[in-house]
């Protein structure tokens, strides 16, 4: 009985935190489109990134008019936490070799978390695959919903979409800053980006951020910060 209780309750969690990530997936789809990329486009984005951060960078650097290429290092710098939460549950999942791939594709911040908050391996796997299924899919159906709607009602911006995806990661990310260098670390990144954006050409601000907050958290043994998503 107490284990089915436990399954349950991981499994109501997964739900919540996949919902919750999902909905900001409409501001993705949206921006996406406004952004100059297809509805397939954004979607296939989706269905193959598949990290929010990774994927609103690499939109909003292209929709400021930045190049391919800082578009592509912004996304794939803000990508590398991912390698990171791999390197901490491998342990755990012990995946199998045909499901490697698989695992690696749902290794975001939310079934980190999710399955890593667990007490036992068995919770720690069901947290991991639950929570990873649960955003992948509905982020992907808020993702072709949010592409749909901004061509059918225009600039995103006009609704406040683009401000929602902020304020999703900013909640997301503020818990976990909970000791005073992650916190430094974090308002010189921000600071040091808002005094590149009238200068800097799109995407070297995003970068020049992440640089710092990489160089801020170097061997602390502290995660600065996470969030998909702001999806995811």
């Amino acid at each position: 009985m107490a284990g089915a209780l436990a399954r349950n309750v991981v499994l109501r969690q997964a739900l919540w935190v996949g919902i919750a990530t999902g909905a900001y997936g409409i501001s993705f789809g949206a921006l996406s489109v406004a952004s100059g990329l297809t509805v397939a486009q954004t979607c296939v984005l989706s269905l193959l990134m598949f990290t929010g951060g990774s994927q609103f960078a690499l939109v909003g650097v292209v929709g400021a008019g930045g190049t391919g290429a800082a578009a592509v290092a912004t996304a794939g710098l803000l990508g590398v936490r991912n390698g990171f939460y791999g390197l901490q549950l491998a342990p755990l999942l012990r995946p199998r070799p045909w499901l490697r791939p698989l695992t690696a594709h749902l290794t975001i911040d939310e079934s980190t978390a999710v399955g890593t908050a667990q007490s036992r391996q068995d919770l720690v796997r069901l947290g991991f695959w639950s929570t990873g299924l649960a955003v992948f899919v509905l982020w992907n159906l808020t993702t072709l919903l949010g592409a749909i709607l901004g061509n059918a009602v225009g600039d995103p911006r006009a609704y406040g979409l683009d401000a929602a995806a902020a304020a999703a990661f900013l909640a997301l990310t503020w818990p976990r800053l909970k000791t005073m260098r992650p916190r430094a670390v974090a308002f010189g990144a921000a600071l040091l980006a808002a005094v590149l954006i009238p200068i800097a050409p799109a995407g070297v601000p995003v970068l020049a951020a992440v640089l710092v907050a990489l160089a801020g958290s170097w061997g602390t043994g502290e995660q600065v910060a996470g969030g998909e998503e702001a999806t995811s």
